[in-house]
């Protein structure tokens, strides 16, 4: 069973790359972009990492927060950040505490062996807490410009 749109958001409270603890409950009020991803520095995820990168001017006027979750640990998060100079805050969820409570730490299979690991998905949370949307099965290219197009909408929604 995963989180489904319009329900709240699990709180989190991670180590992130500001030096601080982020927690959710600190960004009430303001549009989220919670995005999981299995590890820093690897093709696919750097692609995704960029993508939002090369659109923060974008994502940013639209009123959002990026926020990038692994299992990684901080030192391995700000080498990522300083390599391919990201813009945002990672997330240390080193026991994937967090991943179990938003449903996307999953058994997953390479190469024949089963593992577990993060399944890789964004979760667009609300200026309320609710979840606006969730975007499974990633596809890394043209994801940024999707998760942008979803948050014009919340703002055409939430327009009165």
């Amino acid at each position: 069973m995963g989180i489904e749109v319009g329900s709240q958001a699990p709180a989190f409270s991670l180590p992130s790359t500001s030096g601080k603890t982020l927690s959710l409950a600190q960004l009430k009020g303001k549009k989220v972009v919670l995005y999981f991803y299995p590890k820093d520095d690897t093709p696919g995820c750097t692609k995704e990492a960029c993508g939002f990168r090369d659109d923060i001017g974008a994502l940013k006027a639209a009123g959002a927060v990026i926020l990038g979750v692994s299992p990684d640990d901080v030192v391995s998060h700000e080498k990522f950040i300083k390599k391919y100079d990201l813009p945002f805050d990672l997330l240390a969820d080193t026991d994937h505490a967090i991943a179990e409570k938003y449903g996307v730490w999953k058994e997953k299979s390479m190469y024949g062996k089963k593992y577990f690991g993060i399944e890789r998905t964004t979760f667009v949370i609300d200026g309320k807490g609710k979840i606006a949307c969730v975007f499974t099965k990633v596809k890394v290219d043209e994801h940024s410009a999707d998760v942008l197009e979803v948050l014009k909408a919340i703002d055409a929604h939430e327009a009165p």
